[in-house]
């Protein structure tokens, strides 16, 4: 057995962050502990589902727009470590603010067929710079 054994595993299923991967359409495929405990859902509850599961209504279309652009054409802006900041819904109801990167997963063809983002929770420091800002503001 070399250190390199069990690795990926170890990586996905006890990362503190949010590890998510869909398919084309956008239903959850993986689903790892670290989602569960910033969005609620068990991986059962959210594999085979729509990403809206976590998606403020509101910005759906937008988001979706967006996906389905990467799908077709793999490219996206988001990923080289680029972090996005968004806000996001918990199973609780609970809006949140995320920080997260993707990747676009290929088929044995090179052509884009889903992503992996990982997502980690940010609300406290979010809700502490709107703080500061208010009070520089005065």
């Amino acid at each position: 057995m070399t250190a390199m054994d069990g690795l990926s595993d170890a990586l996905l299923n006890t990362a503190s962050d949010a590890i998510i991967a869909t398919g084309s359409d956008g239903r959850v495929i993986f689903w790892n502990a670290g989602a569960v405990r910033i969005f609620g859902f068990s991986a059962e509850e959210a594999v085979g589902n729509s990403l809206d599961l976590i998606i403020p209504e509101k910005l759906r279309a937008r988001h979706w727009e967006g996906y389905e652009h990467v799908i077709s054409t793999g490219i996206t802006r988001y990923g080289l470590a680029d972090l996005l900041s968004v806000p996001a819904v918990t199973k609780d109801g609970r809006r949140i603010s995320v920080e997260f990167t993707i990747t676009v997963i290929h088929d044995g063809c090179g052509q884009p067929n889903g992503m992996v983002a990982i997502l980690r929770d940010v609300t406290i420091r979010f809700e502490e710079m709107r703080t500061l800002r208010r009070q520089l503001r005065g």
